[in-house]
């Protein structure tokens, strides 16, 4: 497994009480899927890469993962209150303070047909409704305002920022790497 095989879906902000809970804030729109008694995170960092069970041993030499197992979560000011088995104190708890949680793509419930992974845009080609190439998706930036597109403009070196939003998006066609959008005249240069 590898970092690239697994979605970020949480970051643990502190600990919570004397056994061993902890607050999580959730990137994930499916929360109480995510988080259910029985799932299985791994611990990685706050920029989704992950860290190892042994910390003398590197996962690209046969390290195992470090891996949590979710006994209980309920809603708690706009995230979670998470205890997780491997957890049962204060102490414990805190150590985790800012460390990433992580599931792999694969035991994710899948996108409505209308929504994609975040991760999925990097890399796609970005076109207007014609199919003129205008560019490709460089990098995402998540903004209090919103998602924003930082798109690599065709033909040159030069980057602009797409705002991820229902009126300039048309389509993310994942499996054709495309974004096709409708743009303002002059947003791209």
């Amino acid at each position: 497994m590898s970092t690239g095989d697994l979605a970020l879906v949480g970051l643990v902000r502190r600990a919570h009480g004397i056994r061993g809970e902890v607050t999580v804030e959730t990137f994930t729109d499916r929360p109480a899927e995510v988080f259910s008694a029985g799932r299985r995170v791994f611990g990685g960092t706050p920029d989704g890469r992950l860290l190892p069970a042994d910390r003398r041993a590197p996962l690209g030499a046969g390290g195992a993962p470090l891996a949590l197992t979710v006994a209980r979560a309920q809603p708690f000011k706009g995230g979670l209150i998470v205890a997780f088995a491997e957890l049962a104190d204060r102490t414990a708890a805190e150590a985790w303070r800012e460390r990433g949680l992580l599931v792999p793509y694969a035991e994710l419930p899948p996108p409505n047909p209308d929504e994609v992974y975040l991760h999925e845009l990097v890399g796609m080609r970005v076109v207007d409704r014609a199919g003129a190439e205008l560019g490709t998706v460089a990098d995402l930036l998540e903004l209090p305002q919103g998602l924003l597109l930082d798109v690599r403009v065709a033909g040159t070196e030069r980057t602009a920022l797409v705002p991820y939003r229902p009126e300039m998006i048309v389509e993310a066609d994942v499996p054709g790497r495309t974004v096709t959008v409708d743009l303002p005249e002059g947003l791209l240069g």
